[in-house]
């Protein structure tokens, strides 16, 4: 992947065409509102938002939960980011995060924690892979104010 695909997610406000954003952009894959690891990136990036809008990179954080669900887990853990739902899957295929997982020897489906930093024009800056949250924040926004 070398530019943003084609997927259109729904936010707080309805639909959000990602390739149509137009702006520098951070689009983090996690797998589920308000479990652990997930809470925590959501907070790291909600800290770090200010930093993200000062160097002009729009965050969107995207699971299969549903809007409801992301208003629920916003509302509760004050974040600042924008999430929005992929319940159909398209935009996890689109960007290849959907895939086999294991967690305590079962095999099942889930996104990948992953994140992809976009310049204005929609092409790929850059990718993290299998994402482990601590300190993860700072390397995107790192890679962002460079942009």
């Amino acid at each position: 992947m070398d530019r943003i695909p084609a997927a259109t997610v729904t936010g707080a406000h309805g639909a959000i065409d990602l390739a149509a954003i137009g702006a520098p952009l951070v689009v983090y894959f996690y797998p589920k509102d308000d479990t652990s690891g997930c809470t925590r990136e959501a907070q790291d990036f909600t800290a770090a938002a200010p930093a993200f809008a000062e160097a002009g990179v729009r965050v969107i954080g995207i699971s299969k939960d549903s809007p409801a669900s992301h208003m629920k887990f916003t509302a509760k853990h004050a974040l600042a980011i924008d999430l929005a739902s992929d319940e159909d899957g398209s935009a996890c295929e689109a960007f290849g995060v959907w895939g086999e997982k294991k967690l305590y020897g079962k095999t099942y489906m889930g996104i990948e924690r992953a994140t992809f930093l976009f310049a204005a024009d929609g092409m790929l800056v850059r990718e993290w892979r299998k994402v482990r949250v601590p300190g993860h924040v700072d390397a995107v926004l790192d890679a962002a104010r460079a942009l």
